[in-house]
């Protein structure tokens, strides 16, 4: 196989992995392109989270080897007559539901080509109508990987005519004495990833974070910064604030959940 191929499939769903669901997906890809390799980014997307979807695209980019393929599929609207599309950037092909999915991309990345995928010769010839990920992306991916152009997969549409939807905000009412944002989700030790970005604030100043009933959560550097259970916040490895316990689940200790405000302030 020529090496001008991109040899790398990205996965990422919201299938979780207690089904059968991403094994059959694998199973397809690895059918048609043998010598790929899949890289499992997360399957475990809270269920039709699309903006939650979106938002671990946005972060994941800088990671993705160079011309891989992701596949990302958070599909609510499966079946219906929502496009599947796959869009090229300057590094990287994606594909997806055009339901808004890929906003970090087309907010982020130069876009070279779009297409609405139609031909149905590059996807299974039985084809469920709650199953695209299967039917559709794995198949397209794996022909991609082989060699097939962005072209075959079906006719140019305009990547402004596709779905974008609004990212969580981080934003100030007060010149940057304080930060409106909001809880994105919950990461596999209970901690809480918001919205607040620490590249919008200033990191020299002392900070605290306020979010439902837990006021004056200092923002430290790192979790030694505070005693054992006590409450912190810091910049996480994605550049979000994140509230956590040191050694315990911020979730299951403040009930907390995806969703819920949270605010930025300048310690007094």
């Amino acid at each position: 196989m020529s090496t001008e191929y991109p040899h790398t499939i990205v996965v990422m769903t919201d299938f979780g992995l207690h089904d059968t669901y991403v094994g059959q997906m694998k199973g397809v890809i690895l059918s048609l392109a043998p010598f790929v390799q899949i890289i499992d980014l997360t399957h475990s997307i809270s269920p039709q989270n699309i903006v939650q979807g979106a938002f671990f695209l946005g972060k994941s980019l800088p990671f993705f080897p160079e011309r891989s393929i992701i596949l990302s599929v958070v599909d609510p609207g499966v079946g219906s007559s929502r496009k599947a599309i796959a869009v090229a950037t300057e590094n990287q092909t994606f594909l997806a539901p055009d339901n808004g999915l890929l906003t970090a991309i087309f907010q982020t990345r130069k876009i070279k080509r779009c297409v609405s995928i139609t031909e149905k010769r590059f996807m299974l010839s039985e084809r469920s109508s709650t199953f695209h990920g299967r039917d559709v992306f794995s198949p397209v991916a794996a022909h991609l990987a082989s060699g097939v152009s962005l072209q075959e997969l079906g006719n140019a549409i305009d990547p402004a005519d596709c779905i974008k939807i609004p990212m969580p905000e981080c934003k100030s009412c007060d010149n940057g004495q304080s930060w409106d944002g909001s809880i994105i989700y919950t990461d596999y030790f209970g901690n809480l990833v918001t919205s607040l970005d620490s590249k919008r604030f200033d990191t020299g100043k002392l900070w605290i974070v306020s979010a439902g009933t837990c006021n004056q959560i200092p923002v430290v550097t790192t979790y030694s910064d505070v005693q054992e259970q006590e409450m912190l916040a810091y910049t996480g490895s994605g550049g979000m604030i994140e509230i956590a316990v040191r050694n315990g689940n911020a979730a299951y200790t403040t009930g907390l959940k995806e969703g819920n405000p949270v605010k930025l302030s300048i310690r007094s």
